[in-house]
């Protein structure tokens, strides 16, 4: 599986948490859904980080006005 993008990554994890929050789950289906929204929760963070590098990138190399 290739890696998802932030929006891919978060429309899952909001689906993951709405599913929790709904319950009547196993708690193996509970704990499975846990792992994978952690997973997706990092995944959208190491988005969030890259995009943040980059803007931090493009203000330093602007030149001083």
């Amino acid at each position: 599986m290739s890696e998802l993008s932030y929006e891919q990554a978060r429309g899952e994890l909001v689906t993951v948490v709405e599913k929790l929050e709904q319950g009547g789950t196993s708690l193996e289906e509970a704990l499975a859904l846990w792992e994978r929204g952690e997973k997706l929760a990092d995944i959208c963070q190491k988005w969030l980080d890259g995009a943040r590098d980059r803007i931090e990138a493009a203000r330093a190399a602007r030149p001083d006005s």
